[in-house]
């Protein structure tokens, strides 16, 4: 009797911790899930509106990129790889981060014909370039017509046209942007047919985004052949090292072994660096 009833008292005392863990768990979740929210809004703003995280939205993601990755890479090769993968973390973030941004800036500059188009037609329908702003903004969709969108808010707000301008340039980042911007500055101090030069530079943009996509299109196939043939070694270290655990860390132990890996690895990457530069469609 005296062993049961420990038990009993045993197993109430824990059910009891138990349904304490979770109540404070419970009490803690929402602001669990709302530090996850503000991050992954920080994440999705950045690539839908070309918003860059703060500092402080920035530190948490770096340092969630670094927790994941060390926690993934314990979980697969063990804890010294989980200590390389966390140190790689925060690498892995702002690429992804800049990559996003590059994505964002890439489709504003695939709009701008479409915002010149519709600037010259409220130009030639009788506005003046503070209300075909305005009016333009309603047309256009997609990146470049959400940042069209704030330059009209700003002008909204009281701001000088050449300063909407400015910062619609600088937020965008994007060439044909620039292009479009100097006309209508041009415009301002010099006159001329405004309306008449956006559609010139419209057809411009298009035959150039024709062309930039067959040259996409021309090399895609060498692309694909080149990120094959770097990322092979690394798939079949990988497939050797599932079927024999501890293959990479044997190869690892020898000096000689080591320093040939890490000078495969160093080529490889230089290689990654060649075809990725010799891909890029030149501006």
């Amino acid at each position: 009797m005296g062993a049961s009833s420990f038990a009993f008292l045993a197993a109430a005392g824990a059910a009891f911790g138990i349904a304490d863990l979770l109540g404070a768990a419970a009490a803690r979740a929402p602001r669990v899930m709302s530090a996850a929210g503000e991050l992954a809004d920080a994440f999705v703003v950045q690539g839908r509106e070309g918003r860059d995280p703060g500092a402080a939205d920035r530190r948490r993601l770096l340092l969630t990129g670094a927790a994941g990755t060390a926690l993934a890479g314990a979980a697969v090769a063990g804890p010294v790889a989980g200590v390389l993968a966390g140190a790689a973390g925060p690498w892995c973030v702002a690429r992804v981060l800049r990559a996003r941004r590059e994505r964002y800036r890439r489709a504003v500059d695939d709009g701008c014909a479409q915002v010149a188009v519709a600037l010259a037609d409220a130009l030639a329908g009788g506005h003046s370039l503070r209300a075909a702003i305005a009016a333009a903004a309603a047309g256009v969709g997609g990146a470049a017509g959400h940042e069209l969108g704030r330059t009209a808010a700003e002008l909204a707000a009281g701001a000088r046209t050449d300063e909407a301008l400015r910062s619609l340039r600088d937020r965008a980042g994007s060439e044909r942007m620039d292009v479009l911007v100097a006309a209508c500055a041009l415009q301002r101090r010099a006159g001329g047919d405004l309306a008449r030069l956006l559609r010139d530079c419209a057809a411009a943009m298009e035959e150039q985004g024709r062309l930039d996509g067959e040259l996409r299109a021309a090399t895609a196939q060498a692309r694909f052949t080149g990120a094959l043939v770097v990322l092979l070694p690394a798939g079949g270290a990988l497939l050797a090292e599932l079927a024999s655990p501890g293959w990479l860390a044997g190869l690892l132990g020898s000096l000689l072994t080591a320093w040939l890996v890490l000078l495969a690895l160093g080529l490889q990457l230089v290689a990654a660096v060649l075809i990725h530069r010799l891909g890029r469609p030149a501006r």
